[in-house]
């Protein structure tokens, strides 16, 4: 299996299975002398872990993250080396056994059947590479990414779950590290408290939207035509388990919009150019504006449900299937924190690209 590494110049490769031993990632293109504790990495992984609360999966998985190589204490404290990074995390709460019975049966909506049609076998136990698990390498990565950037703040919400919306104008970013949900609604998140429970009372599950935002992105990150700062986050937001949409700034809403409407004005500051919108979500042409970078990405709903399926076998019989074990309800709230670390190792991406092109 190829394509486990993503990025140019901030390079990211992740490994591991949701039921193997361990999982981790190496962090390669990390300059030298930036100060990382393993401290700083857990923060945000500690946000991802499973368990929290009754609306994810219970699995409880400590997600303790080890730093390999890469960082070295000094008299300055630990910082990195410039070479390869190496974190891993230790599973230590698998039960392969809750597979054993659908291990020949393809699960609708998992990539079951197409893992097996590619590489003529698959892990059944929790999916191996395809489940959720993979991400939390991701997380890890995101935090080394962050401190690449320092004056960049990536911050995420869930924004929408099912056909229920946020209220914008209530919009809290306190709020969001104050309820399960990662959502900045306070009275939404208290709405989506008895929804959720209901969904997960029937065994079935939900989708969400996550947008994710990027503040002190200077303007002139990204390139022309093939290396758009807007198409490698589209790619990196996709790439995220369970996603099946991604937008840019207005996104779909931009089809709806006369051209007089949609064009971001500009007037001229103190400080140079201001935009009087930002429909654009930051990018124009594929380099940063200097404006906030905002995307968003659709989850869909947990295909591991407690409502029996049909579906066939590998050997190609039909049958029905349930799938037992411990899944979240509502997929896209871990994802919160997934999708800023995809963010964040994007824009370190592309920092350390734009300042090899231009200096």
């Amino acid at each position: 299996m190829s394509f486990n590494t993503f990025g140019h110049m901030f390079r990211v490769t992740t490994f591991g299975e949701s039921h193997g031993v361990a999982i981790g990632c190496v962090v390669d293109g990390c300059p030298s002398k930036i100060p990382l504790a393993v401290e700083e990495i857990q923060r945000d992984l500690d946000r991802r872990r499973p368990g929290q609360s009754r609306f994810t999966t219970q699995r409880q998985e400590a997600d303790q993250v080890q730093i390999l190589s890469g960082v070295m204490d000094t008299e300055a404290g630990q910082l990195t080396t410039g070479t390869p990074i190496a974190l891993v995390i230790e599973n230590t709460d698998q039960r392969s056994k809750d597979y054993s019975e659908i291990k020949d049966k393809y699960r609708p909506g998992h990539a079951d059947y197409t893992y097996e049609a590619k590489y003529g076998l698959r892990d059944f136990r929790g999916g191996g590479r395809s489940s959720a698990r993979e991400t939390a390498a991701r997380v890890a990565a995101g935090a080394v990414a962050r401190k690449v950037i320092p004056d960049v703040t990536i911050r995420a919400a869930l924004v929408q779950m099912g056909p229920h919306k946020i209220d914008r104008a209530n919009w809290d970013w306190d709020e969001v590290d104050r309820n399960p949900f990662f959502c900045p609604d306070k009275a939404k998140a208290s709405f989506f408290a008895d929804y959720l429970d209901d969904i997960r009372k029937r065994g079935s599950s939900i989708g969400a939207v996550v947008e994710v935002v990027a503040d002190g992105v200077p303007a002139g990150w990204g390139a022309p035509i093939y290396g758009k700062l807007d198409s490698d986050l589209a790619s990196a937001l996709m790439s995220i388990n369970a996603v099946k949409g991604v937008e840019i700034g207005a996104g779909f809403h931009a089809a709806e919009l006369h051209g007089e409407d949609n064009a971001d004005e500009m007037r001229m500051g103190n400080h140079g150019p201001v935009f009087l919108s930002n429909h654009a979500g930051g990018v124009l042409g594929g380099i940063s504006t200097g404006q906030a970078v905002v995307a968003r990405f659709a989850v869909k709903p947990t295909s591991s449900i407690l409502t029996p399926r049909r579906t066939i076998d590998r050997s190609g019989a039909e049958t029905d299937i349930m799938t037992k074990g411990r899944h979240d309800p509502c997929v896209g709230i871990r994802a919160v924190p997934v999708g800023e670390a995809m963010v964040a190792c994007v824009l370190a991406d592309h920092f350390l690209r734009h300042r090899g092109q231009i200096g």
